[in-house]
C-alpha cells in the first residue's frame, strides 16, 4: 500500500533541487533555516556527506542512516539529529516520507 502523499498545500511549495535521483522534496525557507518535505517513491542511496545542523522526523517508511560511526534504521515516528560537520548517509527505502529542518536557509535551492 502506497503511503498518502503530502497535502496539496505542501506540494504547492517550491520543489527543491536535490542532488540525488529518486528523492523529491518541497522547500519552505525562513531567515533561520529551511524546512524540507521529502519523499522517495523508489529506493535511494544517499552517499556520505556533511553540512549544517539537521533535524529530521520520519513521517512514513524507513531510512537506514549512518551518522558518524552509528548506523540505525529510523521508521515512522522516529527523529534524528545530525550535528554540523558530521559525515552521514545511507539507504532511503521506497515509501519514505520525512520532514527535515536545516539550520542553513540556503542549503537547498528551489528547482529552476
Amino acid at each position: 500500500m502506497q503511503p498518502p502523499e503530502f497535502p496539496a498545500f505542501v506540494r504547492g511549495l517550491p520543489e527543491v533541487d536535490l542532488p540525488v535521483d529518486g528523492l523529491r522534496g518541497w522547500l519552505l525557507r525562513g531567515e533561520s533555516g529551511a524546512l524540507l518535505f521529502l519523499e522517495a517513491e523508489e529506493d535511494v542511496y544517499m552517499p556520505l556527506h556533511s553540512h549544517c545542523d539537521q533535524w529530521g522526523f520520519v513521517v512514513d517508511g524507513s531510512i537506514e542512516l549512518t551518522i558518524g560511526d552509528d548506523t540505525r534504521t529510523y521508521t515512522r515516528g522516529d527523529s534524528y539529529v545530525i550535528p554540523a560537520g558530521t559525515m552521514h548517509g545511507g539507504q532511503i527505502h521506497a515509501g519514505f516520507r520525512a520532514v527535515d529542518f536545516f539550520t542553513d536557509p540556503n542549503r537547498y535551492q528551489p528547482r529552476g
